[in-house]
């Protein structure tokens, strides 16, 4: 899920996490700590003469004082900083939906890019961390987490959350470190949804 208009600074760039979008930027100094190393309550759009604009989205999701009670072993600040240099996929679409329908976000239009799984994974695997929890959402009961909550793929405990929670709810996100630069390969289908709908098929690799 990203900002409407990013498809064609992704199809040119490829996926960037916050900090590799501060890198191509060039954003520094304390501009850039108050993105990368705090709460983001409202998305903040940067500009570069170059590569134009972006939007780096918000955080409203992650309220700080309940991340201070749930969090152990990292600093809030580690944790936004761990956070900022990853990039996020949802694993099922409920999830997305989810997101899409939350009260921050249904009034907006948000472009969804589905990813072909088994390739990229092919692709990334040495470079992907898996995450039992939705790592930017402390609202409706935060969940503990810390510097294991991003575990490898042979290191996941996979078995465990099934037993747990269920096939479909075993992984909630995949975080790939630094950046795609290469998404668009991988990308079967781009389309600009609100409020549950789809409003237009942006691209399909059909």
């Amino acid at each position: 899920m990203a900002e409407a208009d990013a498809w064609p600074s992704i199809r040119k760039l490829g996926l960037l996490s916050t900090s590799a979008l501060l890198d191509r930027f060039e954003i520094n100094g304390d501009p850039r700590r108050r993105i990368e190393e705090t709460h983001r309550p409202e998305s903040i759009r940067i500009a570069h003469p170059k590569y134009g604009s972006a939007l780096i989205r918000d955080q409203k999701p992650m309220r700080e004082s309940a991340l201070r009670t749930c969090l152990h072993g990292m600093t809030p600040l580690e944790w936004y900083v761990m956070l900022n240099g990853q990039v996020f996929f949802w694993v099922t679409a409920d999830r997305v939906q989810t997101l899409l329908n939350a009260r921050a976000y249904r009034n907006q239009e948000h472009m969804v890019i589905t990813v072909e799984t088994a390739s990229f994974i092919e692709m990334y695997a040495d470079r992907m961390r898996l995450s039992p929890i939705n790592s930017g959402s402390t609202i409706y009961n935060p969940q503990p987490r810390g510097p294991q909550t991003f575990r490898s793929l042979t290191d996941y405990p996979f078995a465990e959350r099934c037993a747990l929670r269920g096939l479909h709810n075993a992984v909630a996100e995949i975080a790939v470190d630094y950046s795609v630069p290469d998404l668009p390969k991988f990308v079967s289908r781009v389309e600009h949804r609100k409020d549950g709908r789809v409003l237009k098929v942006v691209y399909t690799s059909e």
